[in-house]
């Protein structure tokens, strides 16, 4: 899989995390799920993408590991 397909692929995943944590209910518990799982759903195309300009190989899986 080339690394556009990838990126496209995590768009898509979090534009449906968004739809997703919207449906979810107002109460207290709800908002908390809906606030981690915004933050770590939509966290994994950005930390992708920082990685992505990586200088070496090695400099790409570190950043990945990071995240």
């Amino acid at each position: 899989m080339k690394g556009d397909d990838l990126s496209e692929r995590f768009l898509d995943f979090a534009a449906r995390i968004i739809r997703l944590v919207s449906a979810l209910p107002r109460s207290a518990v709800g908002r908390h799920i809906a606030g981690q799982l915004l933050r770590s759903g939509t966290a994994v195309g950005a930390n992708y993408e920082e990685a992505r300009g990586a200088e070496s190989k090695a400099d790409f899986n570190h950043k990945l590991g990071i995240a």
